[in-house]
């Protein structure tokens, strides 16, 4: 079994397979900062996550090139019932997940790296796709961030060095 580790301790902070138990700790220890040292971690981290979401919310994921956030949204996919493969939208700027299962949230997947502001942005009418009830995971929001709703959860994913990698809620 892997362990993450809380960023700011060192301690060992929880199994990445285990049920969720308390929701209150899951959030916390995102706050703390949670250490993931494999691809699959990441993606278990993000899938134990999707649960704990509000009803239409929106993810700013903040982080470099290469650390890991197309890799998070693919966790939380997994978390939100949705079986599909899932690829950094880069070129088609926002893609739409949908599960199987009757009611569960949407996942619009955008990458805002080739936007060049907010023109554009409007330009894709993504407000029009946005029909509750959804996860909205947007990668580089900092190009968009005049739009990024007030109650949006900013994490941000980096590399902490010998190939492990950190997500914060911030």
């Amino acid at each position: 079994m892997t362990k993450f580790q809380n960023q700011t301790s060192g301690a060992a902070a929880s199994s990445a397979k285990s049920e969720i138990r308390n929701p209150k700790s899951e959030i916390a220890q995102l706050r703390a900062g949670v250490t993931t040292r494999s691809a699959d971690e990441t993606r278990d981290l993000a899938a134990r996550l999707a649960p704990l979401l509000p009803r239409d919310a929106t993810l700013a994921l903040h982080g470099d090139l290469g650390v890991g956030k197309t890799t998070f949204v693919q966790g939380l996919a997994r978390g939100l019932g949705i079986d599909a493969t899932i690829t950094s939208p880069t070129y088609t700027i926002f893609t739409i997940h949908r599960a199987a299962t009757t009611g569960a949230p949407v996942l619009v997947h955008l990458d805002a790296y080739r936007l060049e502001g907010a023109a554009q942005f409007e330009a894709l009418m993504l407000d029009d796709f946005l029909l509750s009830p959804y996860v909205l995971a947007i990668e580089w929001p900092e190009k968009i961030d005049a739009w990024i709703p007030k109650d949006a959860w900013h994490l941000t994913l980096g590399i902490t060095g010998a190939g492990s990698h950190v997500v914060r809620l911030d």
